[in-house]
């Protein structure tokens, strides 16, 4: 019943605001790249939910390791979903996304979001490097996790800045779901660096 309950939370964290965006009165009379672009930066939103869940194996009934080939899997549908967003922008209005690139937009959303896009993109690097670059696992993992901070608190503040597609309560709990579950990867990664310190330690 516990697995069934988290499986049924999660779905609704995801599909509640995909749903509630698409009734969005805001949408009217708009084009379908002002649309498209919409709807990919909530499927972003909701993925970067997954991320964390997936990377810590938080999910009932998966594995660690599918766990983990699901997340790179997950990190390359949000590489996608943000390109999708920024070039059906584009198309809506290419002086807005130079100037947002460029960081000289008089919206303060748009800074957040270059700077959570960038992060993205290195983070998916990092994981497709991560064999050639030889760096110590916890090394590797502190790097991925930092940027994944960056990502996410790039995202929600971006999102929360947002008077647009998404709906506000919907958006607000996935938020907050993002945020807990990153949190949650972060504690326990120090929790775990802690003990292998201690176990060090006490091997000396």
């Amino acid at each position: 019943m516990r697995s069934v309950l988290i499986w049924a939370a999660v779905a609704a964290a995801l599909l509640v605001p995909v749903v509630a965006a698409a009734r969005s009165p805001l949408l009217a009379w708009r084009d379908s790249f002002y649309i498209a672009a919409g709807f990919a930066g909530v499927v972003a939103l909701g993925l970067l939910l997954l991320q964390p869940l997936l990377a810590g194996g938080y999910l009932p009934g998966v594995r660690i390791r599918l766990g983990r080939r699901l997340h790179a899997w997950v990190g390359a549908g949000l590489v996608l979903a943000v390109v999708a967003h920024v070039a059906a922008l584009w198309v809506t209005s290419p002086p807005d996304v130079v100037d947002a690139l460029l960081f000289r937009s008089p919206t303060p959303f748009s800074a957040w979001g270059v700077v959570a896009m960038w992060a993205v993109f290195a983070s998916a690097l990092l994981g497709a490097l991560r064999g050639r670059l030889r760096l110590r696992l916890i090394v590797w993992r502190l790097c991925h996790v930092s940027l994944a901070v960056v990502i996410v608190v790039g995202s929600v503040v971006h999102a929360m800045l947002i008077d647009g597609t998404m709906e506000i309560v919907s958006k607000v709990v996935l938020s907050a779901l993002v945020l807990a579950a990153v949190a949650k990867v972060v504690v326990d990664l120090r929790l775990l660096a802690g003990l292998r310190r201690m176990a060090w330690r006490s091997g000396r």
